[in-house]
């Protein structure tokens, strides 16, 4: 290989592409992996009243800034070091503050959205969709909506009835055709994760170093 390899962790809300990616972390080593949240691309609207942020469809492709998110990733494959930006969750806005993120061996972006971009897929080397059942992913959304970003469960309700679930259906699920790999179960999955990281160790050996 001639250049650092990508890694997409996809799937549903809430169906543990965060604990997939952790693990990977650390069979990886922190030291050759750079994290990237899908998340913290989402566009930024400080110019809309608070209540009309509310409405929004954040669930749609159009919610996230993929071109920034590909510029950066082009500039992370050519050894040079990014400022991410960082997002406010209860306000709907970008607070201003950037994140900055060196070039590494591995660079993992995980998000629900990453597969159903053609461009952002076709940078990956490896695509891995984490499958849950729907009836876990809206009780753990709940749940952290709800204690992370100061969501009521009404709130949480119909935002997933309105737009979580319909985007789901739309963009999500058929993005699970373009993956490598398909992890069941999430993070308990370990039989799968291990062969994941086989497979990241071993293509390691032939990416460069910084």
């Amino acid at each position: 290989m001639s250049k650092p390899i990508i890694i997409g962790v996809a799937g549903g809300t809430a169906s543990g592409k965060t604990t997939v990616s952790q693990k990977i972390l650390q069979a990886v080593g922190p030291n050759r992996l750079a994290y990237i949240e899908h998340d913290a691309y989402y566009r930024d609207l400080s110019h809309l009243p608070l209540a009309q942020r509310r409405e929004l469809n954040f669930d749609h492709p159009d919610s996230l800034e993929n071109e920034l998110l590909i510029i950066h990733l082009e500039h992370l494959l050519r050894g040079q070091p990014v400022n991410i930006p960082m997002y406010d969750f209860a306000r709907y806005i970008r607070t201003g503050n950037l994140r900055q993120i060196d070039p590494k061996r591995v660079i993992l972006v995980e998000g629900i959205l990453i597969f159903a971009d053609k461009q952002l897929r076709d940078m990956m080397d490896i695509k891995i969709y984490v499958d849950t059942a729907a009836d876990l992913r809206f009780i753990r959304r709940l749940k952290r909506d709800m204690a992370d970003r100061d969501r009521t469960i009404e709130h949480v309700i119909e935002q997933y009835l309105q737009t979580v679930r319909p985007m789901h259906l739309e963009f999500v699920e058929p993005s699970k055709r373009y993956a490598d790999v398909i992890i069941p179960r999430g993070g308990r999955n370990l039989t799968a994760i291990d062969m994941v990281v086989a497979q990241i160790q071993k293509m390691l050996a032939q990416a460069p170093l910084f």
